[in-house]
């Protein structure tokens, strides 16, 4: 068992909370920046069981001050930045708060590392959504980008700002490029827990039909658990670098409909109606990663196939529109 500190930024997203729950396992002291924007944010650690495990210091990626303050106060080894205006969609209506927040801010954080604590380990959280544009059959390290949508902009800002204080200042900074990744913690809005809570709502009657856009683009889709093990890998390393985290594997979102629906034994093409109004401005038709550098440099792979993902989601779903 370790003895270490790790801040998180956006511990109470998706990733934070299972980034949290490994940590802690390991015996690291945790403590996440928390940005008091919404009423409750605290569900996902709640949900794992460790709200009360973790130490939550109020603060924000656009205020320079607060994060030195979250730097003194977590004397953290290790920062993992997952902090961002994550949501696609929103980024064409926010596209200056996306920036402000997805990309000034991890030019915030870093600075804020290199002036408390230069030797701190720093993990940033890039996506898959740079490459956009596909360059490359599948993508890995080397393939260049070409995003989509302000938000994969302002992520490609904070990756090559975090690759530049690495080789400016000589900070051990590493980024993961994560491929979509998914869980029962997943947020509403994205189109994985969509379908599965409109599975569930269907199911129980609570709903007749889900509306959907372009359900022909591809993802390349694993399990949120399995990628925070990679996160946490990258800062075990002797020297920072940059990696792609995927499964290798692409599905359509229709595919991904199919398995969901027939779970509860129900056909997607009763239920699914295709709606123009969520088609993106800039469509990102293909993604698949390919995941061979992290196999060889970290030893890791993900666990969790697609099919056995959505059936989780989709059980934990039938569980809570059950409780309603």
């Amino acid at each position: 068992m370790t003895h270490k500190s790790a801040l998180i930024t956006g511990i109470t997203g998706q990733d934070g909370a299972y980034l949290a729950e490994l940590l802690l396992g390991k015996g690291y002291e945790v403590f996440g920046v928390h940005a008091r924007r919404s009423t409750d944010t605290l569900w996902r650690l709640r949900h794992l069981g460790i709200e009360d495990r973790v130490t939550l210091i109020s603060a924000d990626l656009t205020d320079l001050s607060s994060l030195v303050r979250c730097l003194d106060v977590s004397k953290a080894d290790e920062v993992y930045n997952l902090g961002a205006q994550s949501f696609v969609g929103s980024s064409w209506d926010q596209p200056i708060l996306t920036t402000n927040v997805t990309g000034t801010g991890v030019v915030n954080m870093l600075e804020a590392v290199r002036m408390v604590n230069k030797g701190a380990r720093f993990y940033q959280a890039s996506t898959s959504e740079m490459f956009g544009l596909i360059q490359e059959e599948m993508q890995s390290e080397s393939t260049p980008f070409y995003p989509r949508s302000p938000y994969g902009v302002a992520k490609l800002l904070g990756h090559w700002m975090t690759v530049n204080y690495r080789e400016s200042f000589g900070m051990h900074a590493s980024s993961g490029i994560l491929f979509n990744h998914e869980s029962p913690l997943r947020g509403i809005e994205f189109v994985t827990r969509k379908v599965t809570d409109a599975v569930a709502r269907i199911k129980f009657g609570k709903q007749k039909e889900l509306r959907l856009g372009n359900i022909d683009a591809k993802r390349d889709w694993g399990f949120a658990g399995d990628y925070v093990e990679a996160m946490w890998l990258m800062l075990q390393q002797e020297v920072a670098d940059d990696y792609v985290i995927a499964t290798g594997v692409t599905t359509t979102v229709r595919e991904m409909c199919r398995i969901a629906f027939s779970h509860v034994g129900l056909g997607y093409e009763d239920h699914v109606i295709i709606d123009p109004k969520f088609y993106r401005p800039a469509e990102v038709d293909v993604l698949l990663g390919n995941p061979a550098k992290a196999q060889r440099q970290l030893g890791w792979k993900a666990k969790t196939s697609l099919e056995k993902l959505i059936v989780m989601m989709v059980e934990a779903d039938l569980n809570r529109v059950g409780r309603e």
